[in-house]
C-alpha cells in the first residue's frame, strides 16, 4: 500500500466482523509496532494482545461501564447540546462518533482482537503512541481496521491489571486497539482545515498557507489543492 493511502485513511473503524485475524497478520502488525521511535531506545512498553472469549467476556461488562460513564461525564454537555440541535452538521458528526463508539462497547465480546498496550510509570509513556499508531498503519495495509481508545484503563485500571495478570503497579495501560475487518469502507476522515488548527512562530501567527481540500489523492504538483499566503 502506497504510504500516503494508509496516512489519509486509517481512519477509526470500530464496526466489525467477527472473523479472527490470522496469527501471522497479527506478528506483522505487531512487530511493525515494536519498530517505532523509542525513547532513548528504552523501549518501555509491554504489548497484550486478547482474543479469548474468556477474556473478552470479562472486559466487555467493564468497558461498557466506562463507556456509559464518558457519555455521563465528559461528554454529557457536549452530546445533549447536540441531540437539541440534531441537523447541524457538527453536532451530526458528534452524534455518529458517539454511535460508532457505542457499538463496540455493545459488541465487546465479538470482536476478534484487542491490543493492550502498557508503559511504565516512571517514563516512557511519549514512546507508545508512536507504536500503536505504527500498529495501526500497519493494520491498514492489511486490510484491518483499528480503533484506539484509552477509557478502559482509565476507568478500570485494577481491573485491567487483574485480568491479565500484570506483576504490580509499576504498568499503568495507555490505551486499548481493537481490531477487526471493517463492515465500512475506507475513506479520507473529515477534518478542519489546517489553517484553522495550527499557527507558525506564536499561538496566534499567520500559518502562511491554507488548505481547503485534503492533498490526497495526487500530489501537490498534479493538484494544486493549497495556496501560499
Amino acid at each position: 500500500m502506497e504510504l500516503h493511502e494508509a496516512l489519509y485513511t486509517t481512519r477509526a473503524m470500530r464496526r466489525v466482523r467477527p472473523d479472527p485475524i490470522p496469527i501471522d497478520v497479527q506478528a506483522r502488525i505487531l512487530d511493525a509496532a515494536i519498530r517505532a521511535p523509542s525513547g532513548g531506545n528504552s523501549q518501555p512498553w509491554r504489548f497484550v494482545l486478547v482474543d479469548s472469549p474468556a477474556v473478552k467476556a470479562e472486559f466487555g461488562p467493564l468497558y461498557r461501564d466506562s463507556i456509559a460513564t464518558l457519555w455521563d461525564s465528559i461528554y454529557k454537555e457536549r452530546l445533549d447540546r447536540a441531540r437539541l440541535d440534531p441537523e447541524r452538521r457538527s453536532n451530526q458528526s458528534l452524534l455518529k462518533v458517539q454511535r460508532s463508539a457505542q457499538w463496540l462497547a455493545d459488541h465487546y465480546e465479538e470482536v476478534p482482537l484487542y491490543l493492550f498496550a502498557f508503559v511504565r510509570r516512571d517514563g516512557g509513556a511519549g514512546s507508545i503512541f508512536p507504536a500503536v499508531w505504527s500498529a495501526q498503519l500497519a493494520a491498514r495495509a492489511e486490510g484491518i481496521g483499528s480503533s484506539l481508545t484509552s477509557v478502559l484503563g482509565g476507568f478500570h485500571p485494577e481491573e485491567v491489571r487483574r485480568v491479565l495478570g500484570v506483576p504490580d503497579d509499576s504498568w499503568t495501560n495507555a490505551c486499548m486497539i481493537s481490531f477487526g475487518y471493517p463492515t465500512g469502507r475506507w475513506a479520507v476522515a473529515e477534518r478542519l482545515p489546517v489553517d484553522k488548527v495550527a499557527a507558525r512562530n506564536s499561538w496566534e501567527g499567520a500559518l502562511g498557507f491554507s488548505v481547503p481540500d485534503p492533498l490526497w489523492p495526487g500530489s501537490l504538483e498534479e493538484q494544486p489543492k493549497f495556496s501560499a499566503s
